[in-house]
């Protein structure tokens, strides 16, 4: 556990720096330890020694942070730095690419209603981390920036889409980043970064400007942290209801970070799986890391059984593709406005382009049906949590994959589009997007179902591969309850089966 610390009245220095987490940083402002401009130069300092390496930021903002940190902060997190995910989460007047081509040159019309919701905590933004194509990938790969790299093994991804976000917390540049979750994008970069990646429950965390469901309900917006502490308190200020959305949930009022410290106050009744929810191949590394959780919350006294959950997980991604292709239709569509002219699959890259077109095809009653789905396995997920209060299964089930090994070939492409320009039926075209994603989901089969059902799970760091890559393990609660995430994950970060960032170069 890395949460840092401090003599009063001694500065911070920069081995110091990389290794405190958010609430020791806040603390140390607070008390005048160290000043607002030292904070950010020890930020700024590993941001340029970490940026050539890892490839993690689109844009940076020194001298708007410096400003920013004169003036003074107010907040739960004042004067802690943070890092903005390049798509969402936007400042009014600043760069927003999307990881896109097409974006290169986009200006941000607005700040994002999640931004400002960030920002009131007190946080200083010291840029836009690096994201894949719209956020469609488990990988941060994109034509605009290139490969974002893992700061565990350069030779390696740190995952997606919030993959620029964690390789920055898991370089010690910022504490906490900004991150969104369509699919598992907070708690897949957290499994391959030893990061604690929290995706809360639908409706728990500000959406906008303007929209009030994003991939209708499957995408929530929140943080990437170092510790267990900084995500607890980050809930604490930014859970709201919000009377223009169209998911809310009741605010949590005990308080996060003060029950989280609390731990579990019962024994539990825990069903877990190493199971592939898709029948694809799960590593040993995978199951190993919850079976060691297993062992451990069997000695904590705990009641763990594996278990079936009964939701069919190919026709429940099946049904998450064609969401995603009519998402997409929708945004090229908006694209084609925006340039003025029809986009070309030489504008965008290939999950793209392949998700539009087949969005095309999509009938009204298609995708209805297709949501319906989700609400199927939504019931199916209350019922199995009468008996369960988490599911736990691994967070991905492989390590972090190499650089480039989940980007299609130039010639893999070519025959991708070819074979949709040759489809006429939505079943056909829905085959190849399944078939174009498999490779990724391969590697991150266990993140979805929570996406859909709109519950809230987190990824934890308690394994090292043998090749000396963080992998997380993930616990699932009903919806509402996560609180008791982060109780059983503060348990989980005072054991000795958590490794975090022990043992990273960077924190070395």
């Amino acid at each position: 556990m890395i949460k840092g610390v401090y003599k009063r009245g001694i500065f911070v220095k920069q081995k110091e720096f990389v290794q405190l987490d958010g609430v020791a940083l806040a603390k140390m402002l607070e008390e005048k330890a160290v000043s607002q401009e030292e904070i950010l130069q020890a930020s700024f300092k590993q941001l340029e020694k970490v940026q050539p390496e890892l490839n993690a930021v689109s844009y940076m903002r020194k001298e708007k942070a410096f400003a920013e940190g004169a003036e003074g902060r107010k907040g739960a997190f004042a004067g802690v730095p943070i890092a903005l995910k390049d798509i969402s989460q936007t400042i009014v007047g600043e760069p927003t690419t999307s990881g896109s081509r097409l974006m290169k040159s986009a200006i941000a019309p607005v700040t994002a209603n999640f931004t400002n919701s960030l920002l009131h905590t007190g946080v200083i933004s010291v840029g836009n981390s690096t994201t894949p194509e719209f956020a469609l990938k488990n990988i941060t790969e994109n034509k605009l920036h290139g490969p974002t790299r893992n700061a565990w093994n350069k030779n390696h991804t740190p995952g997606g889409s919030s993959g620029g976000a964690a390789a920055l917390v898991s370089s010690g540049v910022v504490p906490i980043a900004g991150a969104s979750d369509g699919g598992g994008s907070i708690r897949i970069p957290a499994s391959f970064s030893g990061l604690v990646g929290l995706k809360p429950t639908r409706g728990r965390t500000a959406v906008g400007p303007g929209s009030g469901r994003n991939w209708q309900g499957a995408a929530v917006e929140f943080v990437l942290t170092k510790s267990v502490r900084d995500s607890a308190r980050m809930l604490d200020e930014l859970q709201v209801v919000q009377q223009h959305a169209a998911f809310q949930t009741p605010l949590f009022t005990e308080g996060y970070e003060r029950t989280a410290k609390k731990g579990c106050n019962r024994p539990l009744k825990i069903g877990f799986t190493v199971k592939s929810p898709v029948g694809t191949p799960v590593s040993e590394e995978a199951k190993e890391a919850v079976y060691t959780t297993v062992k451990w919350l069997e000695q904590a006294g705990h009641d763990v059984e594996e278990v079936d959950n009964g939701v069919d997980g190919v026709e429940l991604m099946r049904n998450y593709y064609l969401m995603n292709s009519g998402e997409m239709a929708a945004l090229m569509h908006h694209l084609e406005n925006m340039v003025d002219r029809p986009i070309t699959s030489d504008d965008v890259e290939l999950e793209t382009w392949l998700l539009g077109v087949a969005g095309k095809s999509v009938s009204a009653a298609e995708f209805s049906s297709s949501l319906a789905s989700w609400d199927v396995a939504a019931e199916q997920m209350a019922i199995f949590h009468e008996t369960y209060d988490f599911y736990v299964t691994p967070a991905a089930a492989f390590g972090a994959p190499e650089i480039g090994e989940l980007t299609a070939s130039d010639e893999k492409a070519a025959e991708l589009i070819e074979a949709m320009d040759a489809t006429n039926t939505t079943e056909d075209q829905q085959a190849l997007i399944y078939e174009m994603f498999l490779p990724n989901l391969t590697y991150t089969p266990f993140t979805q179902l929570a996406n859909l059902t709109g519950q809230p799970a987190i990824s934890v760091p308690v394994h090292m591969t043998e090749d000396g890559l963080p992998i997380g393990v993930q616990f699932v609660a009903p919806k509402g309850y996560d609180h008791t995430l982060l109780q059983i994950a503060t348990e989980l970060e005072n054991s000795d089966i958590w490794v975090g960032l022990r043992g990273n170069p960077y924190f070395a």
